[in-house]
């Protein structure tokens, strides 16, 4: 009977580290689950925030292409506008050449004047005197 009894303890303490092992591993695959939520859910707001990320980039590359268009537009008006600042310069360049050639010719008409005044004059003077 006493080797039985001590048969029966063996297999009873065998039997209670086999559920103090089984507890055990219950405890870690509960760890290990909760764990793997852990990552699921960190994998989750990753994911959002990648795609949160692609959203502005698209908004952003969107952004980027339509200043682009406008800065090509700009840049069309601005060469517009400097052929017509050019031939409006040619034009004021032409005129002022023109204005200085007139200036010149009423000197030169102002000078002929004079002369012919004071030829004039010499000649009422001597006229007078004869």
């Amino acid at each position: 009977l006493q080797k039985e009894l001590l048969k029966y303890k063996q297999e009873a303490r065998n039997l209670q580290g086999i559920k103090v092992r089984k507890d055990a591993l219950q405890q870690r695959l509960l760890q290990q689950d909760a764990s793997v939520l852990q990552l699921k859910q960190e994998l989750l707001r990753a994911n959002m925030d990648k795609e949160e990320l692609h959203n502005q980039n698209v908004d952003l590359q969107r952004k980027v292409e339509e200043r682009n268009r406008l800065l090509a537009e700009y840049k069309k008006e601005l060469c517009q506008k400097d052929r017509h600042l050019q031939q409006h310069q040619s034009k004021l360049d032409e005129m002022l050449r023109q204005l200085s050639e007139a200036s010149y010719q009423q000197v030169d008409l102002e000078r002929e004047l004079e002369h012919k005044e004071a030829l004039l004059a010499h000649c009422m003077k001597r006229e007078a005197e004869e």
